[in-house]
């Protein structure tokens, strides 16, 4: 299907054809790395760095209400949830999700991960073949369903799919948009009724998701509306999943880069999270992240003016040579004794998740890789012949074949 939007149709086909390579390599046609363009029909100025980083996550520059295109609401994030609001509504509603994170809230999802991991890995050995992909989205449902407080009969491969649906459709047209936008109206309808029956007949479990969020109070004292609730519900489930992308990457990284291998499934929890670091900063997830200038702005002596788009190339920064030496070499040693600025590494946002809008969600990914990827370097597996190509142009990419592992064995620990 060609893309069309009225005015600049070429530079949305751009778009499409380049993927994460669009605005980095409009950058580099510049002579100070700030890009004006235009994209779905309206005016980008498109940022890189740590400084601009600073500066795009001021609330006082930048707001995400009505920054979102609407395909993107209808998909990955949902309509009415935390990445739209600013202000004293984005503040209480991040409060919400910062508060299941306190506490053991974190370790008990990595422990059910590990239960989860577990189970399945017993299934691969029984199997000519499994695709790590497909296998990790199932094994992350089954971990994150129940430490959400959401039903246990749902916690199957279609949920799963549906999951990794909303993510893989968000930036494209065609089948893969239509079939998340099926999932997530799907899923909304489901969790909706969950967080009806949570306030009436079936109370939530004491400190879940599902508690937190059918509990919640907005700024006028109301409970959130249930398809607002259902949309933060999914806010917990779906990042949780996604985290399938980097597990999948890390055993792309490890048959590219072998040597390893025996220093992650040693199990130091230091190099197993500089390893997650790097795996987020060298294999690309989101190709930007935009807001709308809250006010005539001025950045490096270009204006930008209210209402206009204000774009941040999270590709191009964790690929910045400036910032990282060999940024196209595979590392997880550089994050072993380096302080990560709050505006430095960012495939989730930058700044202060508490208060600003960094991903909270930011924690969980980097605890379940923690926890996981220890336990995929501890199989023993081959690589049969297969497309491991990351194709550039597919937003979210990943391995073209998935990751195909065969002759899986789990190795007794003695």
């Amino acid at each position: 299907m060609r893309p069309r939007v009225a005015g600049h149709p070429v530079r949305v086909i751009g778009f499409f054809l380049e993927g994460y390579g669009w605005l980095p390599n409009r950058r580099r046609r510049t002579t100070d790395g700030v890009v004006r363009t235009h994209l779905l029909g309206q005016r980008v100025t498109g940022l890189c760095g740590p400084d601009a980083a600073r500066f795009f996550y001021e609330e006082a520059n930048v707001h995400r209400h009505g920054a979102l295109p609407g395909p993107v609401q209808d998909t990955l994030f949902g309509r009415g949830g935390v990445h739209g609001l600013d202000g004293v509504d984005h503040r209480l509603r991040k409060a919400m999700f910062m508060s299941m994170l306190t506490g053991e809230g974190v370790a008990l999802l990595e422990r059910h991960a590990v239960d989860a991991w577990e189970a399945a890995a017993e299934t691969w050995v029984t199997r000519d073949r499994v695709v790590l992909f497909d296998e990790t989205a199932r094994v992350l449902a089954r971990a994150v369903t129940p430490w959400a407080g959401v039903p246990l009969d749902e916690a199957d491969g279609a949920l799963a799919e549906d999951l990794v649906s909303m993510v893989d459709g968000f930036a494209t047209a065609g089948p893969r948009h239509w079939r998340a936008r099926q999932a997530r109206g799907r899923r909304e309808r489901w969790l909706a009724g969950v967080v009806a029956r949570a306030r009436t007949t079936s109370p939530a479990p004491a400190g879940s998701a599902l508690a937190a969020i059918a509990e919640h109070l907005d700024a006028a004292g109301e409970p959130l509306d249930p398809h607002v609730a259902a949309v933060e519900l999914l806010n917990v489930l779906r990042p949780t999943v996604a985290v399938c992308w980097f597990v999948t990457f890390a055993a792309h990284a490890l048959h590219l880069w072998p040597e390893h291998r025996d220093r992650l499934r040693d199990g130091d929890p230091a190099y197993a999270e500089a390893f997650a670091h790097e795996l987020r900063r060298f294999y690309p997830f989101a190709p930007f992240v935009g807001g709308r200038a809250a006010r005539d702005l001025e950045w490096d002596g270009h204006r930008i003016p209210a209402g206009s788009l204000v774009v941040l190339d999270i590709y191009g920064q964790n690929h910045h040579p400036l910032l990282w030496p060999d940024p196209y070499g595979f590392a997880p040693g550089r994050f072993l004794e380096r302080r990560i600025g709050p505006y430095e590494l960012i495939p989730q946002g930058g700044g202060d998740p508490r208060t600003g809008h960094r991903c909270p969600g930011e924690t969980v990914t980097v605890a379940l890789l923690r926890t996981l990827l220890p336990m995929l370097a501890r199989l023993e597996y081959t690589v049969p012949e297969q497309d491991v190509g990351i194709p550039l142009h597919r937003i979210p990419t990943r391995p073209s074949s998935g990751m195909v592992l065969s002759s899986v064995r789990v190795p007794v620990v003695r």
